[in-house]
């Protein structure tokens, strides 16, 4: 299995509403509920109506589409990860899975990834 890096940082924010999010953007990621409105994106497309964020978060995008009867596959991921005390946020879309840590996990995250056997592609 095949992971790509994502040369960007991101941010983890709630967001009062949609209004403001740069939805040209190449990354925007929103989730709704009845409690918030939350939005991953790349750091300096942050928008102004954020009310709380977390920065300093790394990407990977697991490769190719992931037909929905695959089973484990971002288990196995954040297992590995786990076990190596790296904590993630995933996200998933209709065609693959996204994994983020934090900056200073995101380089350690990669090489134990792929001394499991996962290859890494710029």
């Amino acid at each position: 299995m095949e992971i790509k890096k994502i040369h960007y940082e991101f941010s983890v924010c709630k967001v009062t509403d949609y209004s403001l999010v740069k939805f040209d953007s190449e990354y925007s990621f929103i989730s709704k509920t009845d409690e918030e409105n939350s939005l991953v994106c790349i750091t300096k497309d942050v928008p102004s109506n954020t009310t709380r964020r977390d920065d300093g978060w790394k990407a990977f995008r697991i490769q190719g589409m992931l037909d929905f009867s695959l089973i484990g596959i971002l288990s196995k991921i954040s297992g590995i990860l786990a076990e190596n005390k790296i904590g993630i946020f995933a996200i998933s879309t209709f065609n693959t899975d996204y994994v983020l840590t934090k900056r200073e996990n995101y380089e350690r995250a990669l090489d134990v990834l792929n001394h499991a056997g996962y290859k890494i592609e710029e």
